[in-house]
């Protein structure tokens, strides 16, 4: 244990001397040979300090995108999509310019927030992975980025889908027929458009349920018209029993009294 600390002290105190007292070229070389002992923090630190220096040199370039990764394996996403956006910007002609385009769009997408969060991060991430796309369009990372773009358009899908759901748990029974329908418009080819379209007919009957008298038809009305929708679309549903259940209800409150 006493030899393992005074090898980390003796390490340490190698770094602290570089740091102080070594030459532009004695530091280049040690952090590239710590970034490749994936010693990420102290090849950042030299970098970090040598990039104004080496700036207009012939390894100005090669700092910076290191530089970029370093921040990148040591999980600053944000930091690494600025500095390989910055690489891209400063050196448009590198022969790697396409590799950092990319990282930077990857960087942004491992940044994006869970879908629970406010979705922002996303937004910008495919926004950057589609410029790559059109950029790059026969990029060997093109694939790639497709991926990427359908990870987050999944992500995008779940966020309005457990919102409109939401609604519905909420009682805002207004709010999730109009969710649910905007659910379906944003995401066409969904595999919950099934169990959406359901459950805008049991929003629809809920809240002619909940309704003052005068509304009711009209609101009861509005449940039949959506379930037919729904047994149009889905006839093997397993929700059409429920379905059914609310249709027959929502018809018997619409049939014409009968007089004596």
């Amino acid at each position: 244990m006493a030899l393992l600390l005074l090898v980390v002290l003796g390490a340490c105190s190698k770094f602290q001397k570089l740091q102080r007292e070594g030459s532009v070229e004695e530091k280049y070389d040690a952090a590239m040979k710590y970034y490749e002992k994936d010693d990420f923090f102290r090849a950042s630190v030299l970098l970090e300090e040598l990039i104004p220096v080496l700036k207009g040199t012939e390894r100005a370039e090669q700092a910076q995108l290191t530089f970029a990764y370093c921040n990148y394996y040591q999980g600053d996403l944000i930091l690494s999509a600025f500095y390989f956006k910055s690489f891209v910007e400063t050196y448009p002609r590198s022969q790697f310019v396409e590799e950092a385009a990319f990282m930077q769009a990857l960087s942004e997408y491992q940044d994006s927030a869970p879908y629970n969060l406010d979705q922002t991060s996303t937004y910008s991430a495919i926004e950057n992975l589609h410029n790559f796309m059109m950029q790059y369009p026969e990029s060997s990372y093109k694939d790639t980025c497709s991926v990427l773009t359908e990870n987050l358009r999944q992500k995008l899908e779940r966020k309005a889908y457990e919102n409109a759901k939401l609604y519905l748990k909420k009682e805002d029974f207004k709010a999730a027929i109009i969710t649910f329908d905007n659910f379906k418009k944003d995401f066409p080819e969904s595999a919950h458009n099934e169990e959406v379209t359901y459950l805008k007919v049991e929003s629809a009957y809920l809240l002619a349920r909940n309704s003052v008298a005068a509304k009711q038809p009209e609101r009861y009305a509005q449940v039949i018209k959506f379930y037919q929708n729904f047994v149009d679309s889905y006839p093997k549903s397993k929700f059409v029993r429920d379905a059914e259940r609310m249709y027959d209800n929502a018809t018997a409150r619409t049939a014409p009294t009968e007089k004596k």
